[in-house]
Protein backbone atom coordinates (compact mmCIF):
# COMPACT_ATOMS: atom_id res chain seq x y z
CA UNK A 1 0.00 0.00 0.00
CA UNK A 2 1.13 3.84 -0.94
CA UNK A 3 1.12 6.10 1.64
CA UNK A 4 1.66 9.39 0.72
CA UNK A 5 0.93 12.13 2.09
CA UNK A 6 -1.30 14.83 0.37
CA UNK A 7 -0.95 18.36 -0.49
CA UNK A 8 -3.30 19.39 2.34
CA UNK A 9 -1.49 17.19 4.95
CA UNK A 10 2.19 18.47 3.98
CA UNK A 11 0.36 22.33 4.16
CA UNK A 12 -0.95 21.14 7.30
CA UNK A 13 2.22 19.95 9.07
CA UNK A 14 4.40 23.22 8.07
CA UNK A 15 1.68 25.39 9.42
CA UNK A 16 1.77 23.44 12.23
CA UNK A 17 5.79 23.33 12.64
CA UNK A 18 5.82 26.87 12.09
CA UNK A 19 3.92 27.85 14.65
CA UNK A 20 5.59 25.40 17.28
CA UNK A 21 8.56 27.17 16.07
CA UNK A 22 7.08 30.65 16.52
CA UNK A 23 5.30 29.71 19.98
CA UNK A 24 9.24 28.55 21.10
CA UNK A 25 10.64 31.63 20.18
CA UNK A 26 8.12 34.51 21.67
CA UNK A 27 8.76 32.19 24.80
CA UNK A 28 12.25 32.73 24.81
CA UNK A 29 11.96 36.46 24.24
CA UNK A 30 9.32 36.76 27.22
CA UNK A 31 11.99 35.02 29.47
CA UNK A 32 14.18 37.32 28.17
CA UNK A 33 12.31 40.71 28.43
CA UNK A 34 10.93 39.24 32.61
CA UNK A 35 14.37 38.66 33.65
CA UNK A 36 15.33 42.32 31.88
CA UNK A 37 12.57 43.90 33.68
CA UNK A 38 13.52 42.14 36.68
CA UNK A 39 17.11 43.21 36.66
CA UNK A 40 16.15 46.95 35.90
CA UNK A 41 13.45 47.25 38.93
CA UNK A 42 16.22 45.74 41.25
CA UNK A 43 18.91 47.93 39.94
CA UNK A 44 16.35 51.09 40.35
CA UNK A 45 15.58 49.70 43.80
CA UNK A 46 19.05 49.53 44.78
CA UNK A 47 19.89 53.06 43.59
CA UNK A 48 16.80 54.33 46.00
CA UNK A 49 18.42 52.82 48.84
CA UNK A 50 21.41 53.95 48.23
CA UNK A 51 20.20 57.65 47.70
CA UNK A 52 18.67 57.54 51.34
CA UNK A 53 21.28 56.71 52.20
CA UNK A 54 23.14 59.18 51.42
CA UNK A 55 20.52 61.98 52.18
CA UNK A 56 20.11 60.13 55.88
CA UNK A 57 24.23 60.20 55.63
CA UNK A 58 24.46 64.19 54.77
CA UNK A 59 21.24 64.80 57.17
CA UNK A 60 23.56 63.47 60.17
CA UNK A 61 26.70 65.54 59.05
CA UNK A 62 25.04 68.52 58.87
CA UNK A 63 23.51 68.45 62.47
CA UNK A 64 27.07 67.33 63.66
CA UNK A 65 28.21 70.19 61.90
CA UNK A 66 26.19 72.51 63.91
CA UNK A 67 26.33 70.87 67.48
CA UNK A 68 29.99 71.52 66.92
CA UNK A 69 29.58 74.83 66.19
Amino acid sequence: MDERLTKGEIRKDAVQDAVEATAGTVGQVATILTGAVRDVASAIGGLATDIFEIRDAARRASEQSEQSD
